[in-house]
């Protein structure tokens, strides 16, 4: 597989990194994850809006842009030979060689994106949710960043194994509902969706803002906030998001069995999100 790492495409056995990039020694380094249909990706700025984000945050002085990015996936579905333009890509800003354990910014920050195939009739139709015992930590600094931190998501994967129809659901210490161990979570009572707030120490996924922002121009009545785990327990529908998969249904979660004739909201947004997304590759 040919990446990209700091200006050169070349095989991934040849890339190497400093042992003293402080991604590697402090896990000083963000990433964004979404695919590309037909070349095009759907709901880009937003991702770029949390990179360049999380990058001020992190003191390092990168500011990614649009063009940069697409020429970056262009050039990389060409050399690997992904002819239909699908593609899973991984963008990853890492801080690069810092100056010891000191509080200066970083600006020589180490930039690689890896692609993997993608083919959207795998996503699935529905998944059944888990709780889990691991507990979502509480984010380092004022917001959950899509940092190199990633021990807590692992050790929930490690939780309920590598079947790709469950998604583990996160806690928080006080047993509130957090989020998917790669996904936001949603789900409806009655008239009433809900979804957690980001004061629970979630990350502020892309979907996630489709969804809120969709189901508010329509008028749906959402809530967001802190929510103990028996709220979705007792849910009507549910169903999770990010940006490889979109927009999920779960089946169950635990023991509560959710109807698919129930899914009044969860299948609306689903297909309009897939038509939306396919439309952004015309």
């Amino acid at each position: 597989m040919i990446i990209y790492l700091n200006g050169q495409y070349i095989e991934e056995k040849e890339a190497t990194l400093s042992p003293f990039d402080h991604g590697f020694l402090y896990g000083i380094g963000v990433f964004e994850t979404f695919t590309s249909l037909a070349g095009q990706v759907f709901l880009l700025d937003w991702h770029l809006e949390r990179l360049n984000q999380s990058l001020l945050d992190l003191c390092i002085e990168s500011t990614i842009e649009k063009p940069f990015v697409l020429d970056i996936i262009q050039t990389l579905l060409k050399k690997n030979e992904f002819t239909d333009g699908h593609a899973r890509i991984r963008f990853n800003v890492s801080a690069g060689r810092g100056n010891g354990f000191s509080a200066d910014p970083y600006q020589n920050p180490v930039i690689f994106v890896m692609i993997s195939p993608f083919q959207p009739e795998s996503v699935l139709e529905e998944k059944q949710g888990v709780i889990l015992q691991t507990r979502r930590n509480t984010p380092e600094g004022p917001r959950r960043l899509k940092s190199h931190h990633y021990m807590n998501n692992l050790l929930a994967k490690r939780e309920i194994g590598n079947d790709p129809s469950m998604e583990g659901i996160f806690l928080t210490k006080e047993d509130c509902v957090a989020e998917g161990i790669t996904s936001n979570v949603f789900w409806r009572k009655g008239d009433v969706i809900y979804t957690p707030s980001l004061d629970t120490g979630i990350l502020n996924g892309v979907t996630r803002r489709y969804c809120i922002e969709t189901l508010r121009e329509q008028g749906a009545l959402l809530k967001e906030g802190q929510y103990p785990v028996l709220h979705i327990l007792s849910a009507d529908e549910a169903w999770m998001t990010n940006s490889v998969q979109g927009i999920i249904p779960f089946r169950s979660i635990g023991e509560t069995v959710l109807p698919e004739d129930k899914r009044t909201i969860s299948s609306k947004l689903r297909t309009q999100y897939t038509k939306e997304r396919l439309e952004h590759t015309e």
